[in-house]
């Protein structure tokens, strides 16, 4: 992979406080559900575009070919039907497991459909509708659900975050950078949701995007863990922790115990081949 480019602590830092690292906050109204609901969704489709177009690259990152999908009318059309399906449901009539993994499959998708719109862009950076360049897309509204308007930040930060209060959704939705934790292969469904939130968790902790050691006393850790350290505990210490526990036998024992300089950095490139 070429032409990457990092943002280092410091660039990560002000784009956090340009743009605002969004804290979680419940939005009133989608935190009802049926419980007693055996009703599944039908995520066929988001399955077969994954399927299609995301394959790893050499370092073992999830890549998305949007030129190719860009290619294909009919894939186009099918990932935008697919979004039209899941607009057109109501989430409250399902159980949370299925509305859990309707809110991924969701993010994931518009941020493809997204990021199409503009093909091509070297980030998805670049795309925004307001005044401050590259802010990004996340604070436009891309999305009508029981008739209002949602943007990718409302559906992460006003929902997923503060209704599940899981850490693991960070690994979950992908915002199109190939500094990202991965576009997973497999669609979430209620019955794969905690299996792929562990996996999510293990691929990324486990890739230098997540950890890398710079030598015994300095790692360079994603500034995901930064930008939401509240998810992780607050601390270096407790982040360190987190990473530790979702680490390979070989990193798990480079962390333990690790007391060293921790720096951050985030590839906001495009996650394309």
């Amino acid at each position: 992979m070429t032409n990457r480019k990092l943002i280092g602590v410091s660039a990560a830092m002000a784009i956090a406080l340009a743009c605002g690292a969004p804290e979680s906050k419940e939005i009133a109204g989608w935190d009802v559900s049926d419980e007693t609901s055996s009703e599944t969704l039908d995520h066929g489709s988001w399955q077969q575009i994954l399927d299609a177009y995301v394959g790893a690259d050499d370092m073992g990152v999830n890549l998305f070919d949007y030129a190719a999908i860009s290619a294909s009318a009919a894939d186009t059309a099918k990932l935008g039907d697919y979004l039209d399906y899941l607009q057109g449901l109501d989430p409250s009539v399902y159980s949370r497991a299925e509305q859990m993994a309707y809110w991924i499959n969701l993010y994931n998708a518009l941020t493809v459909q997204v990021v199409l719109s503009e093909y091509p862009v070297d980030s998805i950076k670049e795309i925004h509708e307001g005044v401050i360049p590259n802010t990004g897309p996340w604070q436009d509204p891309h999305a009508l659900v029981n008739g209002r308007d949602l943007s990718l930040d409302d559906i992460e930060h006003g929902i997923l975050r503060p209704l599940w209060r899981d850490k693991r959704i960070h690994y979950a939705v992908n915002c199109a950078a190939y500094g990202c934790p991965h576009l997973l292969a497999t669609a979430f469904t209620a019955a794969n949701t905690e299996e792929l939130l562990e996996q999510g968790a293990r691929d990324y902790v486990n890739n230098a995007r997540g950890v890398d050691f710079v030598d015994e006393d300095f790692i360079v850790i994603s500034s995901i863990y930064d930008w939401y350290t509240e998810d992780f505990g607050n601390t270096e210490e407790s982040v360190v922790a987190h990473l530790t526990e979702y680490a390979d036998e070989e990193l798990a024992a480079r962390l333990d115990g690790f007391a060293g300089s921790i720096d951050y950095e985030y590839d906001w490139s495009l996650n394309a081949p």
